[in-house]
């Protein structure tokens, strides 16, 4: 269907919260449409591609941060445990 994934270097920093937010995803049961449509609910634009590229490295808005926490059911700071 679409390109393979590739493999997220969790050796820094980014790779690490993209594999967490992953995690914590998929503890949840929810999709990243799930989210995506929790953060456009919210009054900002996403996009379910643009959810997925902050799962393969790339950074989101600050201010998305306590949306999708509250979605995930953790605090802020959960997502960003390095253990």
């Amino acid at each position: 269907m679409g390109r393979p994934a590739k493999p997220i270097d969790t050796s820094d920093y980014a790779g690490r919260f993209a594999s967490r937010l992953r995690i914590l995803r998929e503890k949840t049961g929810l999709s990243g449409t799930q989210i995506a449509e929790s953060v456009r609910a919210s009054g900002f634009e996403c996009a379910e591609r643009t959810y997925y590229s902050w799962e393969r490295g790339a950074a989101p808005p600050l201010n998305v941060l306590p949306i999708i926490a509250a979605c995930l059911g953790v605090s802020v700071r959960t997502i960003f445990a390095t253990s």
